[in-house]
């Protein structure tokens, strides 16, 4: 059967609408295949609070968003979040407020390394810097830390930037310590094991890495007393005090002063303002699911979400918020 003139140019158009149906590729609303749209979410180490937040947002977004896809990353947390923002690995991140914005300004550990692509998605909840030790130890300040082998946090991480600033309150730099550069899990077998003698752990309380020290030894929580506490703020003003109630941890029931720093949800440029939206709003109207994930997902709130916010807001993150 021959194909006429005209059915061979209707042919040659629904081959071509086809064509570029499947050229479609990665647009401003994350990497999108037909109707399906694909997000990956960096969070962080699996005993730290970031990375089982980061697995109910994605469980909310999954189940809210006709055609969302989204998957969760355990990873160095902030500073490797920026950068995997930055290189376009990943869509979304939770990534500490400090850090955030050395990245846009290029200072620290972002020193001529300036990222202006970064947008605020919310502020989340507080992460409080608790310095841990083995009450065995006979440790009871960041003073007796000199010639002691101290878990610092990843190697470039917002944890391990928390700990050199918080040390250089007290007068103690690296060069004082034998630095290890642990994520959280580690630091907490090293501890249980006495391969470091203290660790700082960034990251909501109650945390797991902490609780699995103190489920098997006594613990101590050391703490940022007020004078240092007032001296890093007036440095780094992104600190506030924080205190650690007492029983936090299992048999640790003393109140403990720290200082803390927010969790945030970024995103960069790329995630344009109608996916921002509807991101924002699922997780915002799926609250009591964070706040089953952890403890600090009580935290989290619509009222809070813009406090603590270091950089311009994808705008329709801000304009559910401004609702």
């Amino acid at each position: 059967m021959k194909m006429g003139k005209l059915g061979r140019l209707t042919l040659f158009g629904v081959l071509m609408a086809l064509v570029a149906a499947l050229l479609t590729g990665c647009g401003g609303d994350g990497k999108t295949t037909g109707e399906k749209k694909f997000l990956n979410i960096a969070t962080g180490g699996t005993a730290g609070t970031y990375y089982p937040i980061g697995v109910a947002m994605a469980e909310i977004l999954n189940k809210s968003i006709p055609g969302m896809n989204v998957s969760v990353q355990s990873t160095g947390a902030s500073v490797a979040n920026i950068n995997m923002l930055k290189d376009g690995s990943v869509e979304l991140a939770i990534v500490q407020n400090d850090i955030i914005y050395y990245a846009e300004n290029g200072t620290k550990m972002f020193q001529d390394n300036k990222i202006a692509s970064l947008k605020g998605i919310a502020a989340l909840y507080p992460e409080t810097c608790q310095i841990v030790t083995l009450e065995k130890s006979g440790i009871k300040s960041v003073t007796n830390f000199k010639g002691k082998k101290i878990a610092v946090g990843a190697a470039g991480s917002g944890a391990e930037a928390n700990a050199r600033q918080i040390m250089e309150a007290y007068g103690i730099t690296y060069n004082d310590i034998e630095v290890q550069y642990l994520s959280f899990s580690e630091a907490a077998n090293a501890l249980k094991d006495g391969n470091v003698d203290a660790a700082f752990v960034t990251a909501g309380f109650p945390t797991a890495a902490i609780q699995d020290i103190a489920s098997q030894h006594p613990v101590r929580l050391l703490p940022v007393d007020a004078d240092k506490a007032d001296a890093l703020i007036a440095e780094y003003p992104f600190y506030t005090k924080t205190t650690v109630p007492a029983g936090t941890y299992t048999g640790f029931n003393e109140e403990v002063p720290a200082v803390s720093v927010m969790a945030m949800l970024v995103a960069t440029d790329k995630l344009d303002d109608q996916l921002g939206y509807e991101i924002t709003k699922a997780l915002f109207t799926g609250l009591d699911r964070l706040q089953a994930a952890h403890s600090v997902g009580k935290m989290i709130t619509k009222d809070g979400a813009m406090k603590g916010m270091s950089i311009k807001m994808n705008g329709g993150a801000e304009k559910f918020f401004k609702e």
